[in-house]
């Protein structure tokens, strides 16, 4: 496994009320017909500069506000456009092209999307508890059990819980992400991503998703697992 493979295999995938950020391109909320090539082009560097990764984070799926439209998990492209208070871009990807994906004239976006771009609550507290805990950013690899973000039937810029038959499309992604920086340790965040990996018998450590109130169970879990940690 090669990162182009793996992301010519992302690229590939379909699915009823699924929008796949790598191919999937929407008139309605996207810049133009470009979008989908900055966002898989954001996931390989994203990739490039965490090949000796030591950590993979699961949550369970892309979100609307997060990597829809950055095109990398648990991240939002507000970070990536420099408008986050906490978060520096160079985090992300280094030295980049940093561009966004949402149209900021769509009449979709309210007045703060279209000034700084989308931004997801529960990146926030992903990327403050590795900074707080010590784990370098080059270090960690965020992903989701459903890698692609499902929605509502009719409402683009929603979120559905994936289904059992797409967590399990899933774990083929995750066990190719693994054969492409094997020997990570894995942090399930949430339940969803947590049971499915056991299901396929992929061991990993548990913490809480921070959405849904969970905010301050999830900065507890990871003061737990991490402590005052580096990257061991």
């Amino acid at each position: 496994m090669d990162i182009n493979t793996f992301i010519d295999k992302l690229q590939s995938y379909q699915g009823e009320r699924v929008f796949n950020p790598w191919r999937d391109y929407d008139a309605s909320c996207d810049i133009g017909p470009q979008a989908p090539a900055i966002r898989r082009a954001n996931l390989r560097r994203y990739l490039e500069l965490r090949t000796q990764a030591h950590y993979l984070f699961i949550a369970e799926a892309l979100g609307y506000q997060g990597g829809h439209f950055s095109g990398v998990a648990i991240t939002s492209e507000r970070i990536l456009l420099g408008q986050h208070a906490d978060i520096a871009p160079e985090s992300v990807l280094g030295a980049w092209d940093y561009r966004r994906t949402s149209n900021p004239a769509s009449p979709l976006l309210n007045n703060s999307q279209k000034q700084k771009g989308f931004n997801e609550p529960t990146d926030t507290v992903v990327w403050n508890a590795l900074s707080r805990h010590g784990l370098a950013a080059f270090d960690v690899i965020l992903w989701n059990i459903f890698p692609f973000h499902p929605y509502k039937a009719g409402k683009l810029l929603s979120n559905r819980t994936p289904s059992a038959a797409e967590l399990d499309i899933g774990v083929e992604y995750a066990q190719m992400l693994l054969e492409l920086v094997p020997n990570m340790k894995i942090v399930a965040i949430g339940q969803k991503a947590a049971t499915t990996l056991a299901r396929y018998g992929i061991a990993c450590m548990t913490a809480p998703h921070p959405s849904m109130g969970g905010a301050n169970r999830f900065k507890a879990a990871a003061a737990q697992l991490f402590g005052g940690g580096g990257n061991g």
